[in-house]
């Protein structure tokens, strides 16, 4: 149980579950571990899982007919991903996730869920409130793109999630910027000379 300690305080952040709820969560989950560099969705197969990240790193993207890569999501210790279009509707996924570290996730599968969600108010409250958050943060992260500058971007994303940051390569956090690898490096390297001055 001590495994899952931050997953369960991950859920109680949302929402305070009775014992047996809590139980029955749990048990829906299954613990994986996936190698650094494995792909856990492609495009053209159904996503059958929403992922927990136990520990590790995971990002989301889509390939353009250029083949440029653009990343869309992230996912460190204690975050969620999928390709959720793909998992929600169960429809051919659009987006690549793949780990970036070797990581262990606990993952639940659609039928699970809907199951979960059909039988009990206080866990369709949970995914409820979970589609809620990622809904508001993609909101956001639009509003973001549409009206800042590729700068004011980097330093709004370092600022909130400095792990993300620090663990992420500079590739993947470019991608997901939609900056080039060298604008985000220098980028950093500003930032760095002015701590010097």
């Amino acid at each position: 149980m001590d495994d899952l300690a931050p997953f369960i305080a991950n859920v109680k952040k949302k929402i305070s579950l009775s014992p047996e709820n809590m139980d029955r969560l749990i048990a829906a989950f299954k613990m994986v571990k996936v190698k650094r560099k494995q792909l856990v969705i492609q495009p053209g197969s159904v996503a059958r899982h929403r992922i927990y990240v136990l520990k590790g790193a995971f990002r989301s993207f889509v390939i353009d007919d250029k083949g440029d890569d653009h990343t869309i999501q992230f996912a460190i210790d204690d975050w969620w991903i999928s390709d959720y279009n793909s998992y929600v509707h169960q429809v051919p996924a659009t987006q690549y996730v793949e780990a970036l570290e070797d990581s262990i996730v606990l993952q639940i599968d659609h039928r699970a869920e809907e199951e979960l969600k059909a039988a009990n108010w206080e866990l369709a409250t949970l995914f409820r409130l979970m589609a809620e958050k990622s809904a508001a943060y993609l909101a956001r992260r639009i509003v973001s793109n549409l009206t800042k500058n590729a700068e004011q971007r980097y330093h709004e994303f370092a600022s909130a999630y400095p792990e993300a940051v620090r663990r992420l390569p500079q590739y993947a956090l470019a991608s997901y910027l939609n900056m080039s690898k060298e604008f985000l490096s220098k980028i950093r390297n500003d930032k760095v000379r002015k701590k010097v001055k």
